[in-house]
């Protein structure tokens, strides 16, 4: 999903760009927990740069709504409330789902059949219980059928709010103890096969708020 996810620098790569796209990887897809407080002195250590990049990475980090800073400066994940969770869903919900009805026309059957690659990428990670692959996998499908819309104010919006979910959707994992990969991805599928702009209008809106409403229970 992102560029640049590895800690090499090259000379059009700025250190604190590196630094922060990989924390934002690490982030959105859950492997970062909830409330997980966050150092400089750490994140500089393990990505074996200076402190001032990653301080101007957590700067853009918390602008964007992935991380919080307390009044002392501590900067954690966010740990969501229910009515934070229920906002952001319902953002999800409205974009996503429009983001799906523009990519529809364009949903050639190449498009179509790497959707499903990445579906059976997500069996295998729910076969592992591997929650991070999951995660990674089930955005990636997300992002490669929102990416045929042509929309990219629409589909930077959704990913800051994927972005500020990551660590959420960890825990949610979790407390749903997947043992199938999501059925309303069958059912988007079927629904871009069949050009059914209303029956993918339901999946969509039902697979990015299901969980989540579960979560806020």
């Amino acid at each position: 999903m992102c560029d640049a996810m590895t800690k090499r620098t090259d000379p059009i790569t700025p250190t604190h760009d590196v630094v922060y796209r990989t924390l934002r990887r690490e982030i959105m897809f859950g492997e970062r927990k909830p409330g997980e407080v966050m150092t400089i002195r750490g994140i500089a250590d393990a990505q074996s740069v200076s402190m001032t990049p990653v301080r101007e990475a957590l700067r853009r980090l918390v602008a964007e709504g992935a991380l919080v800073m307390s009044v002392s400066g501590r900067v954690s994940t966010p740990e969501l409330t229910n009515d934070r969770i229920e906002e952001l869903a319902a953002l999800r919900a409205l974009i996503e789902v429009e983001l799906a009805t523009r990519a529809l026309p364009r949903a050639h059957l190449a498009l179509i059949e790497r959707l499903q690659t990445i579906n059976n990428a997500i069996s295998v990670a729910v076969a592992k219980a591997d929650a991070v692959a999951y995660i990674r996998s089930n955005l990636e499908f997300h992002r490669t059928l929102y990416l045929r819309a042509q929309a990219p104010a629409m589909l930077a919006m959704v990913e800051t709010v994927w972005l500020q979910l990551g660590p959420t959707m960890r825990a949610l994992y979790g407390k749903m103890r997947q043992s199938d990969p999501p059925r309303n991805h069958r059912l988007i599928l079927s629904a871009l096969r069949a050009g059914d702009e209303p029956g993918l209008r339901i999946a969509v809106r039902a697979d990015v708020t299901q969980g989540l409403r579960l979560l806020a229970r």
